[in-house]
């Protein structure tokens, strides 16, 4: 990051997304750094779009609150999709970001089982328009780190635990883990043949608030409010890595101000593993959720439970070795579970009663 009082852009893709809109957040909020942010998203419908319109509102507004107390970072929203080649260069060269946080994907395991394509054309073909992006601008003589989004789940039905970013990743167990895979092999040519700085992020199952309609505990709770069963695959016996994600801003945080160097012939290029290390049994993980949202009165009951088989594309157990990100950064204090669920059944109680408003 540029010091104090000198302004950087910074390049969000996926800025109303889960992820996105929390670094934006923790961006606006920091204190003595002037940043302007240039967020992008297609605002697509893979989940309802209002809460990625919701996110992008409280972005602003967190703006107009840190620019009455004096602060002077910005925020400006383009929607344009990353797989649109001609939007990314523009953007690209109307704003010199020299610091590319790219967090757009198309998300989810099990929906890339029956729509391969979006996955090809945004986490592959999208990606491809940001790497080319930011090799002009590097031509150009620009400073710039690029800093992407990878996933836990390129580590496949790897047996040895915890994962290391020294392991084998070349058994994808779905679809979307081949295309995250695939980024991590481009970004690191581009970053051999073109010297861009760039850090891969595999991350192991974020969760919070203002979290994704799609992933499991936001879709444990819509059940248990509606009074549906949960459905447990592998008979309840899965274990996830669950991962604040406020512990996951700071990391891309402390990250994104220091660039991997080329020095000695290497090449600027690494992967971290983002992840807890602490992982949970799933059917803990629910009994956890139920208390929390009692708690906030979301739900008055415990949930009838139906037990499956593994599903297609899905893994037994994910579980982090932050050991290299140790090595460079120091030790994380991870948000403890419980504390997160509760987080997150909070704001979940407070959405719902803001949307019947």
């Amino acid at each position: 990051m540029k010091e104090s009082g000198a302004e950087q852009t910074v390049l969000i893709t996926g800025a109303a997304g889960f992820i996105g809109f929390h670094l934006t957040m923790a961006m606006l909020r920091e204190k003595g750094k002037a940043v302007r942010i240039v967020g992008i998203d297609n605002l697509n419908d893979y989940y309802d779009p209002a809460l990625k319109r919701e996110r992008l509102f409280l972005a602003e507004e967190e703006q107009k609150k840190q620019r009455k107390a004096g602060g002077s970072s910005s925020f400006l929203f383009i929607q344009a999709d990353v797989a649109d080649e001609k939007a990314v260069a523009q953007i690209f060269e109307d704003y010199k970001p020299s610091l590319v946080l790219h967090l757009a994907a198309q998300a989810g395991v099990r929906y890339s089982v029956d729509h391969p394509k979006e996955y090809i054309r945004t986490n592959i073909a999208g990606f491809f328009n940001i790497l080319e992006a930011c090799r002009s601008l590097r031509e150009k003589g620009e400073p710039l780190h690029l800093v992407f989004a990878s996933s836990s789940s390129v580590y496949g039905d790897n047996q040895k635990i915890p994962y290391s970013v020294d392991d084998k990743t070349d058994s994808p167990a779905s679809l979307y883990a081949a295309t995250k895979k695939s980024g991590e092999l481009l970004a690191r040519a581009y970053s051999r043949l073109y010297k861009i700085p760039a850090t891969g992020l595999r991350f192991f199952t974020v969760y919070g608030p203002f979290g994704r309609p799609d992933m499991a505990y936001f879709k444990f709770t819509e059940r248990m409010v509606k009074g549906i069963p949960i459905t447990l695959y592998n008979y309840g016996d899965m274990r996830r890595d669950f991962t604040y994600v406020d512990d996951v801003v700071g990391c891309i945080l402390k990250i994104s101000g220091h660039p991997p160097k080329s020095e000695n012939g290497c090449v600027p290029f690494r992967i971290f593993n983002i992840g807890n290390s602490h992982p949970e049994k799933l059917e803990d993980f629910v009994c956890l959720l139920e208390e929390s949202l009692k708690r906030h009165g979301v739900i008055k009951k415990d949930t009838e439970r139906v037990y499956l088989p593994m599903q297609p594309g899905d893994v037994y157990q994910t579980y982090a070795d932050m050991s290299e990100y140790e090595k460079e950064f120091g030790a994380v204090s991870f948000t403890r579970l419980r504390e997160g669920l509760d987080r997150f059944a909070g704001w979940y109680a407070e959405y719902q009663r803001q949307k019947r408003a």
